[in-house]
């Protein structure tokens, strides 16, 4: 009798046992691929740019993980007027550190911002679908602690020069 309930059910205690040990490593490897990706999530703040001309308001994506700095804004085919990335590092970058411009479709002014986001320099950057080599290097020729992207002009526009101020709000995740 308890032979043939086993036969109709179709599972011993070895093919349950298998079951729950796969089941329990995807569920596993799930919640680990899911705290990977969450840790990318680009988190997003308002910024003000302060100038003697007056407050300018940014939404800003922030890159902070070196992927994120690394993807940067590749691969756009256009920014809001008034947005921008922030590139943010743990530690001060050197004069000599560069950012490029490989697959990315648009033009953009960068500033480089000590550590109290006061201006130190701001270059523009043309648009490079190259390939990697072909690509120009532009380096921040001063030492950094983060760095905004936006669109080519925009800091022209607005009158804002070195010495001015980047202020920015606290880091707001997207919803999940």
């Amino acid at each position: 009798m308890f032979q043939r309930q086993q036969r109709l059910v179709g599972f011993d205690r070895s093919t349950t046992r298998k079951s729950i040990g796969i089941l329990a490593l995807f569920l596993i490897g799930t919640a680990l691929i899911t705290g990977m990706i969450l840790r990318q999530a680009t988190a997003f703040s308002s910024g003000v740019l302060h100038a003697k001309e007056g407050r300018y308001s940014l939404m800003l994506e922030v890159a902070s993980t070196s992927r994120q700095r690394r993807n940067g804004l590749m691969e756009r085919d256009s920014l809001a007027p008034d947005a921008g990335m922030l590139f943010v590092y743990d530690e001060e970058q050197t004069t000599d550190h560069a950012f490029w411009m490989y697959q990315t479709r648009i033009p953009l002014d960068i500033a480089f911002l000590d550590h109290d986001g006061e201006i130190q320099s701001i270059t523009s950057m043309a648009p490079c679908t190259r390939e990697k080599e072909a690509c120009p290097r532009y380096p921040a020729g001063t030492r950094f602690w983060m760095a905004l992207e936006v669109n080519a002009g925009y800091f022209n526009e607005h009158g804002i020069a070195a010495v001015d101020r980047l202020e920015v709000d606290p880091l707001q995740h997207p919803p999940s």
